[in-house]
């Protein structure tokens, strides 16, 4: 199931990985490239427009891919299913869905599902505010249902007030105006409860922070919980403390989660062989990685794979 050639994805341009870990490998990702730039690094559209789009253009609607870039979608009318990472959510009015930069998605069913549709770089939103650590993280909640709760109205608000800033002449555009705007809506967003039962990140503090920015530099060359506790000047105890506050686990799961996610998607989504992806995982013997994998999953690799592959 490798994708190969290139996509345009509404305003957006494809390109595929390049063979590193961090970049995707042969996922299918896709730069943020609009066509046309009326402020940097920043986008906002319907999501009818974007499907639309594809559909001109003869695209398949559920193609596997990345995005380098963060994408914020709020569901203001009909309904459609949207997966990330291997959850599916359903989408209908007061639904919020957040991906991040990295994360593995796909339209599993577009249906009739519109709404306002955000993208911005990491870069985009103001270095000064609290928000740039919030777009600075690649983990996170995907989704949050917020039906008709006080929180919908807010959040539709302030994206109908950036719409409105956005639409105004080109020259006109405040960048500046949509930036502050985007930090709000990032800060409203960061107020809202947390959907699942993973913990709350932010009870890590500094130390969790760090330690994901970290992993996710270095996920692929060690496993082991005090080459991270020696790189950030912590103790293997700190560390543990920071997770299991923030996730409610030891920081060995936390850590073998992150490559056992990572592991998933390279089976799910690419034909690479898995001795291939163990290497590519840090893995020197593709039995081992078969051994993590099973213990972590419950399946082997290979068995995961013709689940998610469709045999």
């Amino acid at each position: 199931m490798v994708i190969r050639g290139h996509l345009e994805l509404g305003v957006l341009s494809a390109d595929l990985g390049d063979g590193d870990p961090s970049r995707g490998g042969a996922i299918l990702r896709l730069d943020f490239n609009p066509p046309q730039e009326r402020v940097p690094v920043f986008e906002i559209i319907d999501l009818a427009t974007l499907h639309e789009r594809r559909r001109r253009r003869g695209r398949r609607p559920d193609l596997v891919h990345r995005v380098d870039f963060h994408t914020l979608t709020l569901i203001t009318e009909g309904s459609g299913d949207h997966a990330v990472d291997f959850v599916t959510y359903p989408c209908r009015p007061g639904t919020l869905l957040w991906v991040r930069p990295g994360q593995v998605q796909r339209f599993v069913r577009p249906g009739t599902a519109n709404g306002t549709h955000l993208l911005f770089t990491p870069a985009f939103p103001p270095h000064t505010s609290s928000a740039d650590r919030l777009v600075k993280e690649w983990y996170g909640p995907a989704c949050w249902q917020l039906g008709a709760r006080p929180e919908y109205a807010v959040l539709s608000t302030l994206l109908g007030q950036m719409r409105t800033e956005y639409d105004r002449q080109e020259e006109s555009v405040s960048a500046e105006i949509l930036q502050l705007l985007l930090a709000t809506v990032l800060l409203q967003i960061d107020r809202l409860p947390h959907p699942d039962s993973g913990g709350d990140p932010h009870a890590g503090g500094e130390v969790y922070a760090r330690f994901r920015a970290e992993l996710e530099r270095s996920y692929a060359t060690t496993r082991r919980a005090a080459d991270y506790a020696h790189r950030l000047g912590y103790t293997v105890k700190t560390l543990t403390r920071a997770c299991i506050a923030a996730t409610g686990q030891p920081v060995k799961h936390v850590i073998d989660a992150r490559v056992a996610l990572e592991a998933q998607r390279l089976l799910a989504h690419t034909d690479e062989p898995v001795a291939t992806i163990a290497r590519r995982l840090g893995f020197l013997e593709a039995t081992n990685f078969g051994k993590f994998f099973t213990r972590r999953i419950g399946v082997t690799p290979g068995a995961f794979r013709h689940t998610h592959q469709g045999g």
